[in-house]
């Protein structure tokens, strides 16, 4: 869970770039290459967004600035 909707925006982008970077910071020393293929992120009830990877992270960190 990254947020509710009634959190702003720069505290879910936060939470976000948090969470990344703790999977990434988990990440086993044996996995090699991309380990991240995919993110989706949905509401308890409704239908999933695909998230690019490549390219989120760099925008977020520049919206929390």
């Amino acid at each position: 869970i990254l947020g509710k909707i009634s959190f702003e925006v720069k505290k879910l982008v936060e939470n976000y770039v948090t969470l990344i970077d703790e999977i990434i910071r988990v990440k086993p020393s044996a996995a090699k290459g991309r380990y991240l293929r995919s993110i989706h992120f949905s509401s308890s009830m409704g239908p999933s967004v695909a998230v690019d990877t490549s390219k989120v992270k760099n925008l977020l960190v520049k919206e929390i600035e």
